[in-house]
């Protein structure tokens, strides 16, 4: 019995993923959701998809929260490369520097002789970010997911568990953080990078987060500006 309850759950979490995704290449701004949180329009909202559900407030299951008056640039000399001197005092293990306001993920070696720079996604709201020095604790490939219990608390017809697959928020890698619940990885929505579409973590295209996965280590050093 509890088995058929978590296939529905399931199914319902994931279709309503599904529907947000189709229905955001149709839909005009002006019949767009606005998320509670961030008063953003969500690109993607369809009302009522999941009966119960706080509207807008799936930030991790398919909706994609946007600002159309922003410079969408973010600072685009930040990909043109960048120092770690001015962040790191060394490249003990290699080190990892988020920077939320262009949206990137830059990454050198400990031996300095590889910089590599991604475009990332960024939490939705200034009380889901987090900054400061942090570390990588494990690396995982092919994670499942599971909602925080604050995640849970607002929507509890999300399913407990997601399984590793297509459908799993975290795409096709994970680079656990230090601090609780706080992750750098892929995703398999892809509208979501460059955006603020997150409840904390920070995500790459599912290519990207698998080439940084294969170059870092535990002990990686993070920073989150």
């Amino acid at each position: 019995m509890m088995r058929t309850s978590s296939a529905i759950s399931r199914r319902t979490f994931l279709g309503s993923a599904a529907a947000l995704g189709a229905a955001g290449l149709a839909m005009p701004s002006l019949a767009q959701q606005y998320d509670p949180y961030t008063g953003q329009p969500i690109q993607g909202a369809v009302p009522g998809a999941v009966p119960g559900a706080v509207p807008g407030a799936t930030p991790d299951a398919g909706a994609v929260q946007y600002d159309p008056n922003a410079d969408q640039r973010h600072n685009i000399s930040s990909f043109s490369g960048q120092s770690w001197q001015p962040h790191f005092q060394n490249l003990t293990n290699g080190a990892i520097l988020c920077d939320l306001t262009s949206r990137a993920v830059h990454f050198w070696s400990e031996d300095g002789s590889t910089y590599k720079v991604y475009p990332s996604s960024i939490p939705v709201s200034q009380d889901l970010t987090r900054t400061g020095r942090t570390e990588i604790i494990k690396k995982v490939e092919g994670p499942s997911w599971a909602p925080t219990p604050e995640m849970k608390a607002r929507n509890p017809e999300w399913p407990d568990f997601v399984p590793p697959g297509p459908d799993n928020p975290l795409g096709t890698h994970a680079l656990w953080l230090s601090w609780q619940y706080y992750r750098i990885h892929g995703t398999h929505d892809t509208r979501k990078i460059g955006r603020k579409s997150s409840n904390g973590c920070i995500g790459l295209y599912n290519e990207h987060i698998k080439e940084l996965y294969d170059l870092t280590k535990v002990g990686t050093q993070v920073l989150v500006i």
